[in-house]
């Protein structure tokens, strides 16, 4: 078992931001592309807290859920802390979940008021049930008492994917979001002096916790993106001042595969970028390093855990390619098929325990139940084993296995074989049902523009790496691998998809 003694920040996300407004009422907080004007903390604490007070004299009960349906941008972060500000329940839609997922967590969050985007109000007037409705046009009272907030009243209701069934509702406390800030703060050794840069959408937890709240808890300040651009990307560094920046594997592969790269001012300013949502290919992280000249961290987080569980030191800590690191901020485990702890090198299943840890499922006392152990371990559904150093590395999702002849082969395994090659942006491997072994491999690929390499150069090359038996027996081309929110390939996707 690996822990943290560092102690999570108290109170609520208003008092954060009261104390921020307080103690540094002009610096800036929150910077934007396209001409959009910067946020500093006052600012962000007055318009929050006119908001707060709006909804309140609508009459919303405290803890009640508010749906938000933004893109990146000024008007999401204020309306995301109005929300928080006024002792609301932020829920955070998914804007590419799809018509049939966003309509579901309309009416199961049972939200009665929505903040939406200009772009999003023909797609949420198709999907809105009949007990939801924009936010009015009112005047915001200039004096009344805002709701008491605690520490333990509901703050975050985010959405899962919902690639294996129904969404699940994933409720955060005020505490466990301030902890989802905290934990890549302390992880990162984020201060005043950071300004990171957000390409991420705050509608995904990483987005949210790692980039928004950790500039809450640090009093840094944060550059927003609309969006990922591969071609802007460096150009956005420059132009913020970013020191850092969190991004997903894909991203890390596209900019190693595109021809933009850092200027010289801009690679010295940069103290890290982060690698999270999945697992990050070792070759991908060594060239790009190489490349750039930037360090990679690699970390993991779930939405359950309000983003971060573990994450590897920064340099010149040690590093190891490869595993998602160590825990900051919270407890982590291996659990054997009975629940309970494991040895070193012993594989079983990553569970987590401390503040950042969810409260449970909207309205899914069984789902709550099976995720979490009777001591309050929660479950990830990952597989993996930690080294005698405290290193945790992630062999894959236990539902993800490929069972092929009663073995069970890891996709991460293929995945890497396939990324070690220089023309592969994009990997996958997935089970397809066979009549001789139950399941056999495949996998799906993106590759570079020009490439010539054929299926068959990639089965050989994994046939080397991994060995016949698990290697591939077919490889697809696609011209992209279908992703979730935060640009995380779902391989699940992929055998109804071909």
């Amino acid at each position: 078992m690996i822990t943290s003694s560092i102690k999570p920040p108290e109170g609520t996300v208003r008092d954060w931001l009261d104390y921020r407004a307080t103690a540094t009422p002009d610096r800036v907080a929150y910077v934007f592309f396209d001409g959009e004007a910067p946020l500093t903390w006052s600012d962000l604490r007055h318009k929050a807290r006119d908001l707060a007070h709006k909804m309140t004299a609508l009459g919303m009960s405290r803890g009640a859920a508010v749906a938000i349906l933004q893109p990146n941008g000024r008007d999401a972060i204020i309306n995301l802390y109005g929300v928080l500000y006024g002792g609301f329940c932020a829920t955070v839609i998914n804007l590419v979940a799809g018509a049939e997922a966003i309509g579901y967590a309309l009416g199961h969050c049972e939200a009665r008021v929505a903040l939406v985007g200009e772009a999003q109000k023909e797609q949420f007037d198709k999907v809105r049930t009949g007990g939801i409705d924009l936010m009015p046009d009112i005047a915001s009272p200039s004096t009344g008492a805002l709701h008491d907030l605690h520490p333990e009243d509901d703050a975050l209701l985010m959405y899962t994917s919902g690639t294996t069934g129904r969404p699940k509702g994933v409720m955060h406390a005020h505490s466990s979001l301030l902890a989802g800030g905290w934990t890549p703060t302390v992880a990162h050794k984020l201060t005043a002096n950071d300004r990171g840069l957000c390409v991420l959408p705050i509608y995904h937890i990483n987005g949210l916790c790692v980039s928004v709240l950790s500039t809450l808890i640090s009093g840094g300040s944060l550059a927003v993106a609309e969006k990922f651009s591969v071609s802007r990307f460096w150009d956005q560094c420059a132009e913020a001042g970013a020191t850092w920046f969190s991004v997903v594997p894909t991203i890390i592969s596209h900019l190693l595969h595109a021809e933009a790269a850092p200027d010289q001012a801009t690679r010295a300013r940069l103290r890290f970028g982060r690698s999270a949502s999945s697992a990050l290919a070792p070759d991908v992280q060594r060239n790009f390093e190489a490349r750039f000249d930037v360090p990679i961290v690699e970390t993991m987080g779930l939405t359950e855990t309000a983003a971060q569980i573990l994450s590897n030191p920064l340099p010149p800590g040690i590093r190891k390619i490869g595993s998602p690191g160590k825990a900051f901020g919270n407890e982590a485990c291996i659990l054997s098929q009975d629940l309970t702890p494991l040895p070193p090198e012993t594989q079983g299943e990553i569970a987590i325990r401390g503040p950042n840890v969810m409260r449970g499922y909207l309205k899914n006392p069984e789902a709550t139940k099976d995720t979490f152990t009777e001591d309050g371990w929660l479950r990830t559904g990952d597989l993996g084993h930690v080294d005698k150093d405290g290193y945790i590395y992630v062999t894959g999702r236990l539902k993800e296995l490929i069972i092929k002849g009663g073995e069970n082969i890891a996709p991460r395994e293929i995945d890497e074989a396939l990324y070690s090659h220089p023309d592969v942006v994009e990997a996958a491997a997935f089970a397809r049902p066979c009549a001789s072994y139950g399941e056999r491999v495949e996998a799906a690929v993106r590759l570079r523009q020009g490439s010539m390499l054929t299926p068959d150069d990639l089965v050989r090359l994994c046939v080397e790496k991994v060995g016949k038996f698990k290697s591939p027996d077919a490889v697809h081309f696609l011209d992209e691998l279908p992703k979730g929110p935060s640009g995380k390939i779902q391989r699940i996707k992929l055998p109804e998809l071909l």
